[in-house]
């Protein structure tokens, strides 16, 4: 006997009402993933306007927190959100205009973006709340009292800065979040290009590939601007970088095949395609077990 396929298992998506109207809505769609980004949006703002973090335990005398807090960054949280989230917004804007993308393409590819910006960035801030690590600054933000002992450890009710937002963004080192930023916005537009263009492929030119690339530098830079700063040390920019990089390839990954694949510049089938190829699935297996013959309608029925 013929091995009988199975159908897929589409749950209530098959039932009929409004219950399957959601459902199939649901499976249908990108609803869950714009879902997501909103709860992450509301996540990330909570924490940065209503959560404090954790408060380690310093020296006063500690060489490693004894650098001057800038108070002109080199690069300043609006630049940063300008180069690593509207820049490659625009890119891919551009780049998918002149290909003339699908509407599915161009779809996916800024949902994926602003997939791997807002996931990023509320990863980051859950990290710095939860380590709280002091920032090399953070003598020069905390400004402790005259009578404070060297050589013992001492926590927050030492200082006596009266700007609430300069003191508490003192224990947020770890990760950096301008480098972990930078690499979830550009190093998602580094790997479309590499997609795009082919650049995994045997014999892609220099030219393009240093296109791709040209991201990720911009990204670099960002990072080492935190170091000239002070705001954080080699490590708090690395393991941020690496968290960037990482989330964005997820989020890439998400909607687009490996960058080794031949069909790298296309984004995999959208969900309704999928879905609908589902459900032809499902008629052809009934079909295939009950035979055409039992959905010939009789003469009653006509």
């Amino acid at each position: 006997m013929p091995r009988r396929s199975q159908s897929p298992d589409r749950g209530l998506a098959t039932r009929t009402g409004w219950i399957g109207s959601i459902a199939r809505f649901w499976q249908k769609t990108y609803a869950a993933d714009y879902l997501g980004v909103a709860l992450l949006m509301a996540g990330y703002f909570s924490l940065a306007f209503f959560i404090n973090p954790f408060h380690r335990m310093f020296f006063i005398n500690n060489i490693n927190l004894l650098y001057p807090h800038a108070l002109k960054e080199r690069m300043p949280v609006s630049w940063n959100i300008f180069y690593a989230g509207v820049v490659p917004f625009i890119c891919l804007v551009v780049w998918l205009a002149i290909a003339r993308a699908s509407v599915h393409k161009f779809h996916v590819t800024i949902l994926g973006l602003l997939i791997s910006i807002f996931l990023t960035t509320f990863i980051t801030d859950v990290v710095k709340n939860a380590v709280g690590r002091p920032r090399p600054d953070l003598i020069s933000r905390c400004k402790p009292a005259p009578t404070t002992p060297q050589n013992v450890l001492v926590d927050i009710s030492v200082c006596t800065e009266t700007d609430p937002h300069t003191l508490q963004d003192g224990w947020r080192s770890f990760p950096s979040g301008h480098s972990s930023f930078a690499f979830s916005g550009l190093g998602f537009l580094a790997l479309f290009f590499a997609g795009q263009m082919h650049v995994f492929r045997p014999r892609t030119d220099l030219m393009k590939a240093l296109l791709a690339v040209s991201p990720l530098l911009g990204a670099a830079m960002i990072a080492i601007s935190r170091c000239e700063d002070y705001r954080h040390d080699v490590y708090d920019v690395t393991c941020g970088s690496i968290l960037g990089i990482t989330i964005a390839y997820f989020s890439y990954r998400r909607y687009y095949p490996r960058l080794h694949s031949s069909k790298c510049h296309d984004p995999f089938p959208s969900r309704e395609a999928t879905f609908n190829a589902g459900f032809a699935k499902i008629r052809d297996d009934e079909e295939a077990v009950r035979g055409p013959e039992a959905f010939t309608l009789s003469d009653d029925e006509n």
